[in-house]
């Protein structure tokens, strides 16, 4: 059933009468409780292990002293609750929407969660933040870019990074920089999965190319954790466009290189919306094909130039995980930070008082990891200075910033191959 913002309101305002009791009592015994929404299992399970390091990282840093120039470093836990800690519950939406409605029911009314964080398919979190209105609880888009999610009036919804409008803003203007320097770009193939994610992202490309003057020859959705893209990429290959355009997931963009190098389709240049091809499983199992691949991305550790906390930050994370922030797991490890710094000006557990802390929230650039010029949320929850770069793989584990001007490091390889 579909809610509107009334009903929603209405319910969240019937439950918050018994719902505060139990977070109170959470914080009382020096405990913040946040739930987190991820894949913990299934074909995705490594962006939930990885999402797990990102986020045990910022609690280290918040529930210790470190001395870094991150909201809440400084000084163990919670300033304004008495240090009090935070406590992180995971819980396994197994990329089911529905699965992850109740996991988020189960959270808030079991675990006493004071907020949920999530929940990399942006499928999953239209559902669970339908369930966060309700209950009054916020509801922090770690990493769903679907530009939908933050223009459903709720009140409760914050999201720090970028959305897919803004990051395909990015690729376009990439492209218009290319064309402009005398590099030829005149078509594209659009390859996306059929949940909000793909065709949003798709739906945003294809408004984006007609007002810039590039023609789509294909624009090929496919069913997400489809068993064969062998008809998709014969398109593809017939199509062969100056540019494809992939917004696909992890295991789908293996499966996706996988084809094309059997049915010998070598695109001119890739341009990803980063999602599978962010991810350092993909590049382990099909790197050697992907060389020249340009990602959009959040984040670039090439920062850390400028911003030498970010390697020691880096660091720590990757003692867990065994690899170095990308663009997911950074956005991961600020989506708390953020929300500890918030409870902690709150000085409270009540969704309310957090979300009312979140909208008033106002972080410089230099004191987060990321390329962003700050965060601070509009009336939608979203914040709009979340400024995107774009990566290029050089092989092995190494990308390199090329775009914008003012953050690369080194020019494009364009085409992909030299």
């Amino acid at each position: 059933m579909k809610l509107n913002r009334r009903q929603v309101l209405m319910s969240g305002a019937a439950i918050a009468a018994t719902a505060p009791l139990g977070r109170l009592a959470s914080a009382q015994t020096g405990d913040v409780t946040i739930g987190f929404v991820y894949p913990m299992s299934g074909p995705n399970a490594q962006i939930g292990i990885d999402a797990r390091h990102a986020y045990e990282t910022a609690a280290e840093i918040i529930n210790g002293d470190f001395d870094l120039p991150l909201p809440g470093a400084k000084g163990e836990g919670l300033a304004g609750l008495g240090g009090a800690k935070l406590k992180l519950v995971f819980a396994d939406h197994q990329g089911d929407p529905q699965k992850g409605r109740s996991e988020a029911e189960r959270l808030i009314t079991q675990d006493k969660v004071s907020a949920i964080i999530g929940s990399w398919q942006s499928a999953v979190a239209a559902t669970v933040t339908v369930t966060t209105e309700r209950y009054g609880v916020p509801y922090i888009a770690a990493d769903n870019s679907s530009p939908s999610l933050h223009r459903r009036n709720l009140k409760f919804f914050f999201r720090a990074s970028a959305h897919d409008e803004m990051f395909s803003k990015a690729m376009f203007d990439f492209m218009d920089a290319q064309k402009k320097a005398g590099k030829k770009i005149e078509t594209l193939a659009l390859f996306h999965e059929d949940t909000i994610f793909g065709t949003d992202s798709a739906a945003v490309q294809t408004k984006i190319a007609g007002e810039r003057g590039y023609k789509i020859l294909a624009d090929i959705k496919y069913r997400n954790n489809s068993p064969s893209l062998t008809s998709e990429v014969q398109q593809l290959k017939s199509a062969d466009a100056d540019v494809l355009m992939p917004s696909t997931y992890t295991t789908d963009a293996i499966l996706l290189v996988k084809t094309m190098a059997e049915l010998g389709y070598k695109p001119k240049n890739i341009i990803a919306q980063a999602a599978g091809f962010s991810e350092q499983t993909v590049y382990e199992t099909v790197g050697d094909k992907l060389k020249g691949l340009i990602s959009r991305a959040s984040f670039s550790l090439d920062l850390a130039a400028k911003r030498p906390f970010i390697t020691t930050v880096n660091d720590m994370y990757k003692k867990r995980s065994g690899r170095d922030f990308n663009d997911n797991t950074s956005r991961q490890f600020m989506a708390l930070t953020i929300l500890a710094d918030a409870i902690s000006r709150a000085k409270s557990v009540e969704g309310d008082k957090i979300r009312e802390a979140l909208a008033a929230t106002d972080i410089p650039s230099e004191k987060t990891i990321m390329p962003w010029r700050g965060v601070k949320f509009g009336t939608d929850g979203q914040n709009d200075l979340a400024d995107p770069v774009l990566l290029q793989y050089l092989g092995g584990v190494k990308f390199t910033t090329i775009f914008p001007e003012s953050a690369a490091v080194s020019p494009p390889i364009w085409p992909m191959n030299g």
